[in-house]
């Protein structure tokens, strides 16, 4: 095989034709030729499956370059000089690295040897010391559970004791403040008191009583030092402007463990409190505001509605205030009933300026300054009272009763006004006036109830007792008013009593109408003003059929009976009677408004002039309707009915129409 070619070198063909020359003798190659059977078995190798043949050749062709005769012949002598050499590199090598292990060797047995004597000397150092190792190990023991033992004390000690500064924030002085660092040290004493129980269920139950003990004693002992500082504090809240501290705020949450110095110190605030407010409301009755300004509520007292009502004003603003500032110092109280407290110490706050706003109102109320401004009053008061009981509940009753006294005093002077006019027109009923208008008795009563029913109108109580109030107010008032009308219109003839009826009435719907709760009496006016306005129709009529000449005849038409006989032959129903009678009523169809009686004229509501005049016209045209039949009817005997009444009940409606 060439060098790097992987040709195969060429076999002499003296072997090949001495197969063929066996061949030809008849003798197998395989079994007869050794080097035949190589060649065959060369020839048949497959050397591309055999990768060690591959590698061999391939080492081959890096030495064998040249493919001749001498270089195949010298190839097994060529091979084994080169893995001689190959051999003799290797050993070469080999033995600077067998010389390089022995350095290692030696420098190995030295370190053993060392190691060897310094583990004797450790061994020999151990023995010695072993005596020493053990009380080391018990010492070290020992200091550890000691250690523990004293964590354990310290562990004990910083959770069941105080600090030495705590017990002297709690035990402080009378006089000495109180800050943010005293209340954690009371909450550090009830957490020990509480987690102390847990002692109660060990073996330590004599360590847990006494320390339970110490911590009561402590709390008793800071209590009572916040209880005094708490009441110090609250005596120097005498100032209107109060600013509760948060430092006080924490007082009293911490104090609502002992309710009896919590409420305590509750009326200490309410007694500070009270003086300061009753000052207040003199100083603001008297002396005014900083610089005069407002100015004092007396200078008012000429106008009795705003003196009342400035009055009523500061005490309402007083009120919320201090309701204000009780929240701020119980805003962290989280026992039941703190609404309660809140409502009770004001009502006691309150309770001091009642005797100086009764005395006040009382002399503007006996002053009777008219029953316009007693109903304002009244009203006044009950808006108050129906607003600061709104504040405060019910509990400050002493201010509320006050309130509600002398609305109830002005109330009843109110009506004891209202009734003393009201007898004062009975005593002296005035005749109607010529024109049969209101009298001044009812015009001046009027304007009295427009007043009170306005002030009613734009009062701010409460809507059910304004409505029970207008009730009684026009009950006071109008029931007497149509007696001294019923009364003063008793001697008039019938038109003029109810034309005067009518328009006083009218005026009494006209006021009543502009207010609210007024639709009953409203009815019951309207009802008396129909019955009049009958009366007026059924005058009007009559007075049209008199004059028109139809009265007599319609009266007789009514009033005849069939056994009379025919109304021909009565003498005041014959044809000339009607004939003359028609020529009346031909001028009244000429000239409808020219019979109206005089007292349609005095009417103040033309609506109600028209009414009756639209249904007196009906009632006329019904008499006429009715006397037309009679003539009509052949019953009657009359001669040519169509000469005597020419004209047709419904022309004669169509003429008045």
């Amino acid at each position: 095989m060439a060098e790097g070619s992987g040709e195969v070198v060429a076999v002499p063909t003296s072997g090949a034709a001495n197969g063929l020359s066996n061949e030809a003798s008849g003798v197998p190659a395989q079994t007869s030729n050794p080097l035949s059977r190589k060649l065959n078995k060369i020839l048949e190798t497959r050397l591309d499956n055999d990768k060690e043949m591959l590698e061999a050749l391939k080492a081959l062709s890096t030495f064998f370059v040249e493919n001749s005769l001498r270089t195949r012949r010298n190839l097994r002598g060529d091979i084994e000089r080169r893995s001689l050499a190959i051999n003799e590199e290797f050993v070469s090598i080999f033995k600077e690295v067998k010389e390089e292990l022995e350095s290692i060797n030696e420098d190995v047995q030295a370190m053993s040897s060392c190691c060897q004597d310094m583990t004797s000397r450790l061994q020999a150092a151990k023995e010695q010391t072993q005596d020493l190792i053990v009380k080391t190990t018990k010492l070290q023991a020992e200091s550890q559970r000691l250690e523990i033992r004293a964590q354990v004390a310290d562990a004990f000690l910083s959770k069941f004791q105080l600090t030495s500064d705590e017990m002297g924030l709690l035990r402080g002085t009378r006089e000495g403040p109180i800050t943010e660092d005293f209340f954690k040290a009371l909450g550090r004493v009830k957490r020990i008191h509480n987690d102390v129980k847990v002692l109660l269920r060990t073996n330590q139950q004599t360590a847990g009583l006494e320390i339970m003990e110490q911590m009561a004693l402590l709390q008793e002992t800071a209590y009572e030092r916040l209880y005094r500082w708490a009441q110090s504090e609250c005596r120097t809240l005498t100032q209107e402007s109060c600013d509760i501290s948060p430092v006080l705020t924490q007082a009293m949450e911490a104090l609502q463990d002992r309710p009896v110095l919590y409420k305590y110190t509750l009326d200490e605030f309410g007694t500070a409190r009270r003086s300061t407010v009753v000052r207040g409301f003199i100083d603001a009755l008297t002396r005014g505001g900083p610089g005069g300004t407002p100015r004092p509520i007396e200078m008012h007292s000429h106008d009795p509605l705003r003196y009342v009502g400035d009055m009523l004003a500061w005490l309402h603003q007083a009120t919320a205030s201090e309701k204000e500032h009780l929240e701020a110092l119980l805003k962290h109280i989280t026992i039941q009933g703190v609404e309660e407290n809140i409502q009770e110490v004001v009502g006691h706050i309150t309770e001091g300026v009642c005797r100086p706003l009764k005395v006040r109102i009382e002399q503007v109320i006996v002053a009777e300054p008219g029953a316009v401004l007693l109903y304002k009053i009244s009203n006044l008061l009950k808006f108050y009272h129906h607003t600061i009981s709104g504040i405060v509940g019910n509990s400050a009753t002493t201010l509320l009763t006050t309130i509600e006294e002398m609305h109830l005093l002005s109330k009843k002077i109110f009506f004891n006004s209202l009734s003393l006019h009201a007898s004062k027109l009975m005593d002296k009923v005035e005749l109607p006036p010529p024109d049969l208008g209101p009298s001044l008795a009812l015009n001046q009563t009027l304007t009295l109830l427009r007043e009170v029913l306005a002030s009613h109108d734009s009062s701010v109580v409460p809507l059910d007792a304004r409505q029970a109030d207008f009730v009684q107010v026009l009950s006071c008032v109008l029931d007497p008013l149509l007696q001294m009308c019923t009364v003063s219109a008793s001697n008039l003839g019938t038109a003029d009593m109810a034309t005067f009826m009518v328009n006083s009435l009218y005026m009494m719907k006209t006021t009543l109408a502009l207010f609210e709760f007024t639709d009953r009496r409203l009815e019951m006016l309207q009802f008396q003003i129909e019955a009049h306005l009958d009366t007026l129709i059924n005058e009007q009529a009559s007075y049209v059929l008199t004059r028109a000449g139809l009265s007599s005849i319609y009266n007789t038409v009514q009033q005849h009976k069939p056994e009379q006989g025919s109304l021909a032959n009565l003498p005041n129903l014959d044809s000339v009677a009607l004939k003359a009678a028609m020529v009346q009523f031909d001028r009244y169809l000429s000239a409808p408004d020219s019979l109206l009686m005089p007292q349609l004229n005095f009417l103040l509501s033309a609506t109600v002039k028209e009414q009756i005049i639209k249904q007196s016209t009906e009632l006329v045209c019904r008499a006429y309707s009715e006397v037309y039949a009679a003539v009509m009817d052949p019953v009657n005997e009359y001669k040519d009915p169509e000469s005597i009444l020419h004209r047709s009940p419904q022309q004669v409606q169509t003429l008045l129409s």
